[in-house]
């Protein structure tokens, strides 16, 4: 029986110059993209864990659009310029747009603060 002994890593010829250099710069290159595999892996977990440390958000709070009280409603007294006619209207929160046209035939729209009850914007729209 043959003894078969493996060969010892300090047989091994040593590399070209060439070949070393290559070596080299695979490791450098291998060390590298283990250091920032390992700070983006550390910055995920530290997002995660501020996630679940921070407080939870508050609940938003039930907004009433002009402040209207829960037993009766709200009475508001428009004035808008004489001989304005009213073509539209829209409600957003607090407050009524009214889009029309006076009496020189002049194209308007009329914001009314439902709170305050007075325009808060006149807005004059020209063109055709």
């Amino acid at each position: 029986m043959t003894n078969i002994q493996p060969e010892d890593d300090q047989d091994e010829k040593p590399l070209d110059p060439a070949m070393e250099r290559v070596r080299r710069k695979m490791i450098r290159l291998q060390i590298v993209s283990g250091i920032i595999m390992f700070v983006s892996l550390m910055a995920v977990f530290g997002a995660v864990v501020y996630k679940t440390m921070r407080a939870p958000a508050k609940e938003p709070t039930a907004v009433t659009s002009a402040g209207v009280p829960s037993d009766a409603p709200v009475s508001v007294t428009a004035t808008l310029p004489p001989g304005f006619v009213i073509q539209s209207s829209s409600l957003s929160g607090g407050q009524i747009m009214f889009f029309g046209a006076t009496a020189d035939g002049i194209m308007k729209s009329l914001v009314v603060d439902i709170k305050s009850g007075r325009i808060v914007a006149d807005v004059t729209i020209n063109g055709g």
